[in-house]
């Protein structure tokens, strides 16, 4: 009786109303539930970096895509920062990598050398810092302890501990400055050393340790006014030359294989060898003639350990005898198992008769170029390198620095050149430090990169200050590091559309004149790489709160600025100093200190 009679098409419509209703509700409360979880729950966490590595490894594998993404960060429409690399890359150098050169010939150590990826085989990715990273301990603290967060290798301490190179104390490595062939400390062995050499008083200036460990020789000859540049490959003892870095010395990774070593000739004032175990007599006495090579006539090689005086190695240490004895070194003294020789100064006095077969270079070899550069079985003449360049007539240290290099005034309007870049480059660095505020003195800068360095203006307008530079001469540019080294300063050859030989973290504050023209053909407009891979490089290399001050055009300058946002770093673009001509800026940018998410563990 009270019921109202509707149609039956109205009846039937209600129930499938709320059919519709409910499915609607739950799907909603479904999404929010599953927001939640992914916001705010491991699972999320999870997903979300499963998925990051997912798009990572597609970077990878899959050419196209990884050029999408640099083509969408180059024009600034990529507006999330580039991906983090997993956990595991910490550590990560692609150049020396040792899971991809393991498989590569173990023939005169080919397979530890620089072996580097093509850019589209590698993941687009920014290097993570440890978990618990600090800033590091800042200059001259850092000579003697680092954090042991921001590199937890505990095989050096655990297995040379016993020798002086490192301990670990507490939240700290500590070096106490021994080594395997001095125990007692650097400065006790080089006290040694100095009753043979002339370490005082500006004779010697550059010097190269081959095999270094942790750098305690180079670290303690830094007061005595020697630059010492030390070297070791990536090998089992996990991470020297980032431990060495992480103090303040300069180091860089490197291997005496089957290529020079990427220096000029007649670089180093002092060469230093404690039982590095390279074998220098190995292959025709290859690696002594590399040696041989990069000392400066008149300079010192001094060997320590295997083969000098060691037991069961007579034949060894005979061999290297006869090799310094065709070459005309002067036998200085040998001390226990330590040698000291000097290089004659002038041509070599090389026999055609001598039992290595060893063979004056014809002119037809350049004695300077060495990137990639085939080790060769001759003897470079002294001849050959244009120059004043022996020790006692080439100036002391400090006079080196600012004296013009004979080896700059055989170039063409070398003498006014360099005169000219001199003063440029002392009005650039006191505008930086007056009117950019670029703080260079501070002890939180203390390893510092000039990637187009010249003839080393920058790095000398800093002399005064407690930094060292590492100063890169492009590959493809004038092959000026000659320059540099007559100076008394050091550098090495490389090509930016490679990545650079050092680990992750391990320059303060890098400096770049000209960026694009790093990556440019010379013949063209084009590039021979990519300006992304080469900031993400950069980034890798750049300590978090680290620097970096690029000038350029302002149209380049503003590309930069788009991919420095992708790169996760802060920036400003500023005026240049006023008496300087040309249209470029500056851009200053500081990369900031993050860190992974703790699901990415």
């Amino acid at each position: 009786m009270g019921h109202l009679n509707l149609p039956a098409s109205k009846r039937s419509s209600n129930p499938r109303q709320w059919r519709l209703l409910d499915i609607v509700t739950a799907a909603f409360f479904g999404i929010v539930l599953l927001f939640f979880i992914l916001l705010f729950t491991p699972l999320g966490d999870s997903m979300a970096a499963s998925g990051r590595q997912t798009l990572l490894l597609s970077t990878a594998s899959d050419p196209r895509q990884r050029q999408r993404l640099v083509t969408l960060v180059e024009a600034g429409q990529h507006l999330q920062p580039i991906e983090y690399c997993p956990a595991e890359a910490v550590a990560h150098m692609p150049c020396e990598d040792p899971r991809r050169n393991s498989q590569l010939s173990r023939e005169m150590n080919f397979y530890r050398e620089r072996h580097c990826p093509l850019p589209e085989e590698t993941p687009l990715c920014l290097i993570p810092p440890p978990s618990g990273y600090k800033i590091p301990v800042p200059w001259p603290e850092s000579l003697h302890k680092i954090w042991h967060a921001n590199m937890p290798y505990n095989k050096i301490a655990d297995r040379k501990g016993h020798q002086g190179w490192m301990k670990r104390e507490g939240e700290y490595f500590t070096f106490p400055g021994g080594g395997t062939m001095f125990p007692g400390g650097a400065g006790q062995y080089i006290e040694k050393l100095a009753q043979y050499i002339p370490l005082n008083g500006g004779t010697l200036r550059t010097a190269l340790d081959m095999g270094c460990g942790v750098a305690s020789f180079g670290g303690t000859l830094l007061s005595q006014g020697i630059l010492a540049l030390s070297f070791a490959p990536r090998d089992s003892h996990k991470s020297q030359i980032q431990f060495a870095l992480e103090r303040g010395v300069p180091a860089f990774v490197a291997m005496l294989g089957t290529r020079r070593l990427p220096f000029p000739a007649y670089s180093f004032d002092l060469m230093h060898c404690s039982r590095c175990l390279i074998p220098f007599t190995a292959y025709n006495a290859t690696y002594f003639i590399e040696v041989d090579r990069l000392l400066r006539p008149g300079g010192y090689l001094v060997i320590s350990g295997p083969p000098v005086q060691w037991p069961k190695q007579d034949k060894e240490w005979a061999d290297l005898q006869a090799v310094a004895r065709a070459l005309c070194y002067e036998l200085i003294a040998v001390d226990g198992n330590t040698v000291i020789w000097k290089k004659p100064v002038g041509d070599s006095c090389l026999t055609s008769q001598n039992e290595f077969g060893l063979e004056l270079c014809d002119e037809s070899v350049p004695p300077s170029d060495a990137w990639y550069f085939k080790l060769k079985r001759c003897v470079t003449r002294p001849s050959s390198v244009k120059g004043e360049h022996a020790l006692g007539t080439i100036s002391k240290w400090p006079e080196r620095l600012t004296k013009v290099p004979s080896r700059a005034i055989v170039m063409k309007n070398g003498l006014d050149v360099f005169e000219a870049d001199a003063r440029r480059w002392a009005r650039r660095v006191a505008y930086y430090r007056d009117s950019l505020n670029l703080k260079l003195k501070s002890p939180t800068v203390r390893n510092v990169m000039d990637m187009n360095a010249f003839f080393g203006g920058f790095a000398a307008a800093l002399a005064s200050d407690p930094v060292w530079v590492m100063n890169v001469i492009p590959a493809r540019k004038p092959l000026t590091l000659d320059v540099i080294y007559d100076r008394g300063l050091i550098g090495v050859y490389h090509d930016w559309c490679e990545p650079f030989s050092t680990y992750p973290r391990t320059y303060d504050f890098i400096h770049v004149s000209g960026i694009e023209s790093l990556i440019k053909r010379q013949d063209s407009s084009k590039s021979r790489c990519s300006l992304v891979d080469l900031m993400v490089e950069m980034d890798r290399i750049l300590r978090p709160e680290g620097k970096v001050v690029i000038r350029d055009s302002p149209e380049v300058l503003d590309k930069v600025a788009r991919m420095a946002h992708a790169v996760r770093w802060s920036s400003s673009i500023h005026e240049k100093e006023p008496e300087s001509h040309g249209r470029e800026k500056i851009l200053i940018a500081t990369k900031s200190l993050w860190k992974l998410p703790s699901n990415s563990h």
